[in-house]
């Protein structure tokens, strides 16, 4: 009778210890910009449980997601991403240009969905995103593309003017040096107000005024802008 309780305490203990090994997983990520002439700002990726996002799609913007999607700032998302328990990993820490790849490691602890955030330079209020995918338990390598969006806060009036604070219009900057200047807005209205796919960037060929401060030949994109590779150890 012994024995059999020592069995069946051991047994009890190794299915607890496989059920940690599953909700814990380490995480090897590379995200590539597959964009021709697009940067993104610092991007965030984030290990949370299902009650937490960055953003949902379809839904208005909260004010962390605006001051990323406007200007790079990912602090106050890193801030609840923490608040719930979730873990941050800052993927770069400067703007990642056109066809390079970013690499890091996460360690998710308990947290069972990922997501990832980082504004696209030259946009108003565009970026790339995940949202809440769901990470394996089975160890292996799993690609995911990645679409532009647009966080439904700001008009896309492709002016570039320093701007990037929530509130105030107009573009940071566009770290490709592609840009120009003097223009008069290409839009003047949001149809969209909530988190959508982002229509993509007009822009124009005229260096010095036109509609847009954006060049048509280098900083229009289709979706997908990213790929991400996530390898679960």
């Amino acid at each position: 009778m012994k024995f059999k309780q020592t069995l069946t305490s051991l047994s009890i203990i190794s299915t607890l210890l496989a059920s940690a090994n599953v909700n814990a997983a380490n995480l090897d990520i590379e995200l590539i910009n597959l964009t021709h002439s697009i940067a993104f700002t610092p991007i965030l990726v984030a290990a949370h449980d299902q009650q937490t996002s960055l953003f949902h799609l379809g839904e208005s913007a909260t004010v962390a997601l605006q001051k990323m999607a406007e200007g790079g700032n990912t602090s106050d998302l890193k801030t609840a991403i923490t608040a719930s328990s979730g873990v941050n990993l800052d993927l770069t820490s400067a703007p990642s240009l056109a066809g390079l790849t970013s690499m890091g490691t996460l360690d998710t602890g308990e947290n069972m969905y990922l997501s990832l955030t980082a504004m696209m330079l030259p946009t108003n209020d565009g970026f790339v995103g995940l949202d809440s995918w769901k990470i394996p338990t089975e160890a292996g390598t799993y690609t995911i593309m990645l679409n532009a969006y647009d966080a439904g806060t700001e008009i896309n009036d492709e002016i570039i003017n320093g701007g990037g604070m929530p509130g105030t219009p107009g573009i940071p900057a566009d770290p490709s040096g592609n840009a120009g200047t003097g223009a008069t807005g290409a839009s003047s209205n949001e149809a969209n107000d909530k988190v959508h796919i982002h229509p993509g960037n007009v822009g124009d060929t005229d260096a010095n005024g036109g509609i847009s401060d954006l060049n048509s030949t280098v900083h229009r994109w289709l979706n997908p802008v990213a790929k991400l590779v996530v390898t679960v150890k």
